[in-house]
């Protein structure tokens, strides 16, 4: 494959922030047509908190953050994209470097420290450049915004983004931000989710409001959690963010500890964020749609990933270490594991091993 085997050694001879926006403003000017991937199966399509997706294979946040490439990379094949994560402040992010790869595990690491140009920016940049799938926007809480404001400060957010959003995904779980998985806690989580609630409420026409979680979180987080998701009606969950463990990791460990604090993601999440989508779908019984996010590489990671109880996937790190075909990739897999398994849909597969990964 060209990608493979002369475009990723040029870019992984870089550095993985400069290869990052190399290829991201690369894409940004390249006309959609000259990308455009057609693959298009029935079986794939599947409906989630009022939208239609033609595929489950996403785009995570963290690739394109203010908007810039949306159009191309739709033409990529993915069935949505999330971008973001943006915050209502503009921001640097975290002093570089913030961006590592651990070849051997097939992983990033990052502390990038949702660097964006501020959701007031990226609002009008997607008015003017929409993409032809459905979007996404991850909102997070600006850095200089104290813990105890936070609720605030996702509003005003909330108010700059939801008119370009098809689902707006509220992030409490990036690792690089201080305190703010703090938000994951059940009073704070309820107070944050209820405000944006009743904004969205006010909309003529409210988006689909999801949550994303950590990976880290233990299985009595999970349940308090899950509570509140309930009690609330939040329209779906995005599992999971990157996680701040190192264990089992085939990279040399002074290396890996030269990398730094930041979040992991690629290979190494795959088994705790399919574990946890299952713990997941047992918990909502099945009530709740699921994302599933972390060491998608394959249609055969991205089945694991639905078979536990997600109805759609997202990737990011696969991406990286893949190239440009892998959600074309991955749907056409799809649709032969789906075929193969005896399910006439990718709606009836969901959840089908949950219980007994759970």
């Amino acid at each position: 494959m060209v990608y493979r085997s002369l475009v990723r050694p040029i870019l992984f001879s870089l550095p993985p922030e400069t290869a990052h926006e190399l290829a991201l403003h690369s894409l940004s000017l390249l006309p959609s047509r000259l990308l455009a991937k057609n693959f298009s199966d029935a079986s794939l399509r599947i409906d989630r908190f009022g939208l239609s997706f033609p595929n489950p294979v996403g785009l995570a946040a963290g690739f394109d953050k203010n908007g810039i490439a949306l159009q191309p990379l739709a033409a990529l094949g993915f069935g949505f994209i999330e971008a973001g994560t943006v915050t209502f402040h503009p921001q640097p992010g975290n002093p570089r470097p913030r961006l590592f790869r651990l070849r051997e595990d097939q992983a990033l690491i990052n502390r990038a420290g949702f660097n964006n140009d501020g959701a007031a920016a990226f609002a009008q940049h997607v008015k003017q450049h929409r993409p032809d799938c459905v979007l996404g926007v991850s909102i997070g809480k600006s850095k200089i915004t104290p813990l105890e404001d936070a609720t605030e400060d996702y509003l005003k957010s909330f108010e700059l983004v939801y008119e370009v959003a098809d689902y707006i995904a509220v992030n409490v779980s990036s690792p690089n931000t201080p305190q703010l998985r703090e938000l994951q806690q059940s009073e704070q989580l309820a107070s944050l989710l209820s405000a944006l609630l009743a904004r969205n409420r006010e909309l003529r026409k409210p988006v689909p409001l999801l949550v994303k979680l950590s990976p880290d979180l233990e299985r009595r987080d999970l349940e308090m959690i899950v509570d509140v998701i309930d009690r609330l009606h939040i329209d779906g969950i995005i599992a999971t963010n990157t996680t701040t463990s190192r264990a089992g990791l085939r990279t040399d460990g002074n290396r890996v500890a030269a990398c730094g604090e930041g979040g992991l993601s690629g290979k190494p999440l795959a088994r705790r964020s399919t574990q946890m989508i299952a713990d997941l779908y047992e918990l909502t019984r099945g009530r709740i749609p699921l994302i599933g996010v972390g060491g998608i590489f394959t249609a055969e990671d991205a089945w694991e990933k639905i078979a536990a109880g997600a109805s759609l996937v997202q990737l990011y790190t696969g991406f990286i270490y893949q190239g440009p075909n892998i959600a074309q990739q991955i749907n056409e897999g799809l649709a032969k594991i789906l075929a193969r398994e005896g399910f006439a849909s990718l709606d009836a597969a969901v959840g089908c091993r949950a219980h007994e990964l759970s």
